[in-house]
Parts: C-alpha cells; sequence; structure tokens
C-alpha cells in the first residue's frame, strides 16, 4: 500500500515534469542509470528516494523509450517491476492522450524475446492489443506454448472453447484431440481441471503426474528442528551426504529415512503424513532420484508454501526463507542441467511457530519440465500410484 501511495503521488508530480528526451535520455547513459535507480528499491522503502527521482525522469521520457523501460524489467524484484510498469503505462498513456502513437513493431518484437520478464512481456501485449486488437488477436494462436504462464492463457483458452464447440457438433474424436492439445499446452489449475473433466467424460484416460511430470516417489527424513525459524540456514546431515540408511539426532530423538508416496493428481507431498500431529518449528528433507538418458538442461517447478531449498546433484539451486505466502503450480521456476545417468534431487522444507490453521500445510510439489512447461520423464519413471503401495505412507492432498 504503502509503494502504491508513493506511485500515486509521482504521477501526479509528473504533471509538472519535462517531457520528451534530453540530451542525456537520447545517449542512453541517463536512461540505463535511472533503470538501475529504480531497479535498487528494496523492502522498508530502502532507496524509494532515490527511484521516485529517477522515476519520474523515465515516466516523463517519450514513446521511442517505452520497450527500453519494459527490458529494464528483466531482473527486477516485485517492487522495482510495479514501479517500471508504472512508468511504462504512464508513457503509453500519455502519448496516446496526446496524439501519438505506440512503437507496435518493437512491442511485437519485445514480445518475441522470451526471456525478458513475463510479465513486461504481458503489458506489452496489453498495450498492443489497446491501439491494435485487431492484431493483438492474430498473436494469441501462436502464444499457447509460450514460456510465460502469463501469455499463454488466453490461447489455452480458445482451444477449449473450439475443443467444446467440435463436441457440442457431434465432432467428439476430433473435439478431443483439440482438448488434448489444450491440455499439453495449460498451466494454470483451472484450466488443467476443466479439460481434464472434458476428456474423461469422452472416455480419455488422464494421467496427470506423467502428463506434467510430477515426481510422486520421495524418500524424507526428519523432523530436525526449526525454533526461532534457525534450521533454513542449519547445515542438518542430509545436506552434506545422502545416505538412505543412516541415522540422526533429530529434534526430538533419532531420526532415519522413510519413503513417502504421493498419489495426488498436482504430484503434492505432503510431509504431514510421515510425520502426523501438524507439528511444529521442525525441518525434513525429501530425497529423489532422476535418471536421465541425457545430459540437457531442465527447469525444476516448485509449489511450496514453506520455507524451502532446492538442490540438484549436490548443487544448491535457491532457496527461500518466506513462510506461508501462498502455493500455486509452478510456483518458482529453478534452470538446472540434467546430467546422463542418475541425478539426485533434495528438498529442505521448515515449519515455522504459527499454529493457526492455514500454517499447518508441510507440503511441496516439483515436477521436471523444460522451459516451456513441457514434461521431462525419468527414463525408470514407474507408474503413477492410484494409492501408496503396501507398507509406504502415501501422500493424497486433494
Amino acid at each position: 500500500m504503502k509503494n502504491s501511495r508513493m506511485i500515486l503521488l509521482l504521477a501526479a508530480a509528473l504533471a509538472a515534469a519535462p517531457t520528451g528526451r534530453s540530451a542525456e535520455a537520447r545517449s542512453g547513459k541517463g536512461l540505463q542509470r535511472w533503470l538501475k535507480a529504480v531497479n535498487s528499491v528494496g523492502p522498508e522503502g530502502a532507496g524509494n528516494e532515490k527511484a521516485s527521482r529517477a522515476w519520474k525522469r523515465l515516466a516523463a521520457q517519450d514513446a521511442s523509450q517505452l520497450v527500453d523501460v519494459l527490458n529494464g524489467m528483466k531482473g527486477s524484484n516485485e517492487l522495482s517491476e510495479n514501479w517500471l510498469r508504472s512508468a511504462a503505462e504512464t508513457i503509453a498513456d500519455r502519448t496516446l492522450e496526446g496524439g501519438g502513437k505506440l512503437p507496435v513493431a518493437d512491442l511485437q518484437k519485445f514480445i518475441g524475446e522470451t526471456g525478458q520478464n513475463p510479465r513486461a512481456r504481458r503489458l506489452a501485449f496489453e498495450l498492443i492489443r489497446r491501439v491494435e486488437p485487431k492484431t493483438a488477436e492474430k498473436m494469441i494462436p501462436g502464444l499457447a506454448n509460450d514460456p510465460s504462464v502469463e501469455l499463454r492463457r488466453e490461447a489455452v483458452q480458445r482451444l477449449m472453447n473450439q475443443g467444446s464447440k467440435q463436441i457440442a457438433d457431434g465432432k467428439k474424436e476430433v473435439g478431443g484431440a483439440t482438448l488434448k492439445k489444450a491440455l499439453d499446452h495449460a498451466r494454470d489449475i483451472d484450466q488443467i481441471k476443466s479439460i481434464s473433466k472434458s476428456l474423461r467424460e469422452l472416455g480419455h484416460e488422464i494421467d496427470l503426474p506423467r502428463h506434467f511430470g510430477f515426481l510422486m516417489h520421495w524418500n524424507v527424513i526428519g523432523p530436525f528442528d526449526n525454533t526461532d525459524r534457525g534450521g533454513f540456514d542449519t547445515v542438518f546431515p542430509p545436506e552434506k551426504a545422502i545416505d538412505l540408511t543412516a541415522e540422526y539426532d533429530g529434534k526430538k530423538g533419532r531420526v532415519n529415512w522413510s519413503e513417502l508416496v504421493s498419489s495426488d493428481e498436482f504430484g503434492m507431498v505432503d510431509i504431514n503424513q510421515a510425520y502426523p500431529g501438524n507439528i511444529k518449528e521442525v525441518t525434513a528433507y525429501a530425497y529423489t532420484e532422476f535418471k536421465s538418458k541425457t545430459a540437457r538442461p531442465i527447469e525444476l517447478r516448485l509449489g511450496c508454501k514453506n520455507a524451502w531449498k532446492v538442490w540438484l546433484n549436490g548443487k544448491l539451486l535457491f532457496g527461500r526463507d518466506e513462510y506461508h505466502r501462498g502455493m500455486r503450480i509452478d510456483q518458482y521456476r529453478l534452470k538446472g542441467e540434467l546430467k546422463q545417468g542418475t541425478n539426485t534431487i533434495l528438498i529442505k522444507a521448515c515449519q515455522n511457530e504459527q499454529k493457526e490453521s492455514w500454517t499447518k500445510e508441510w507440503q511441496f510439489q516439483l515436477r521436471v519440465c523444460d522451459a516451456t512447461g513441457t514434461a521431462e520423464l525419468a527414463e525408470d519413471r514407474p507408474p503413477t500410484p492410484k494409492s501408496a503401495p503396501k507398507g509406504k505412507k502415501t501422500a493424497s492432498v486433494n
């Protein structure tokens, strides 16, 4: 809220600011300095004063600098991203109100650069739709397999609508094929569930964990301590070496590894199933292996509302020391490299001290895919569990 008020005040002040490109802006040096200042904004107001001055200069630029501002969102944190989005929108609004034109061709080219900030690319699309709706409409089908979830949803919805109409017209086989294509491209849970329901009504077998590459078979160990949230940075034995036969000192006594198998359609692994009682201030590890035929780049896509860290082949990919921010499919995208043969994946998940009902979930979902979100399957992937194999714990979260 504080950041939003700041931006509104800046927008009001902009009316008194000079517009157009100064010599400094034309040289490019000023623009890069202002972008850097805005991208230095941090929590609790850190860098706000310097960023507010830079924002004012950015928002005063003309439409020829619009794509440069969008480009500045690459690598932005959530705060600076909002500031730069506001600057871009201010440039566009002032340009159109003054009878000017937006650089549609440049915006289209920017959207085609899939490594750019997903929300910046979405904003570029919305700006095109604002001034040339027919151009935007023609772009939608080509976005169905875009790496950015922000851009593919409408294309998926078109396929869903097309498939439903084909089925209603009596063309069930054709409609089913269209819906299967939609499922290939869908990344939003509501669309996935709707497509799956329609396909199952047509008699198709849908194996969502396999389709999306969710990892269902894990070994878990815990609970280790997380008093005062100290477990996130504490190096417990599984971080040093994986020995599934080992036994260690845990939070309350000795702990060892056990198998935990998920039968949830979206690969949800519920650690509370392994350690019942909704225990708090604890840390656990989950380990699995992934056999790959070749060495190749992949993404590990994680959903988790607890504090977490992820290692691939012993290398820490990333971690977040935050709790209960919400959870969704593909919440975090971690780039990694599979080696040929057996790869190891280790997840650390911490529970904090909060006791509210909504804080008791201790779970994660993880899938292996390429940059577009298409599943990459292990060479030795077992069949998707319908329920836990005999003698193994199951996590089924619906």
